[in-house]
């Protein structure tokens, strides 16, 4: 099996707005936790869009492999965040919620979820122990 690998480069500087650099756009990410609105999206949200994004762009093609006409698929994402005293930070749970509007059968809709779940890079991520390792440069030169 082939790896392919997928980059992106953030930065900021003078405590101004982070932006992260992918392949075809800039992301800006709000760092203000008082007045996120003021700057976009936060880190959370960042996440949790991407991973709603991976469930329709999965949702849409194994619909049609399937023969399921998908009119139109509504995600919600709600991720509960725990408090900063707690010993793991990030997301304690996440809950998604699909509303497809189709005339398929329950059973046949199940069936389309259970494989989107099962081909979901973002799915997999989350809920396999997936390795991070983060390295650290001291010095770093903005020109």
């Amino acid at each position: 099996m082939n790896t392919q690998s997928i980059n992106v480069l953030g930065y900021t500087g003078n405590n101004s707005q982070f932006v992260v650099k992918t392949l075809n756009t800039d992301l800006r990410i709000s760092q203000n936790a008082k007045f996120p609105e003021l700057e976009g999206p936060n880190p959370y949200e960042y996440l949790l869009a991407g991973f709603a994004g991976c469930i329709n762009a999965l949702g849409q093609l194994v619909a049609a492999e399937q023969g399921i006409e998908l009119k139109s698929l509504q995600i919600e994402i709600t991720g509960s965040i725990g408090s900063l005293g707690q010993q793991r930070p990030g997301f304690s749970k996440i809950e998604i919620t699909l509303k497809p509007a189709a005339s398929a059968k329950p059973e046949v809709l199940q069936k389309w979820l259970n494989e989107v779940q099962l081909r979901s890079p973002v799915y997999n991520t989350l809920v396999n122990n997936t390795p991070v390792n983060v390295l650290l440069h001291k010095q770093y030169s903005y020109n």
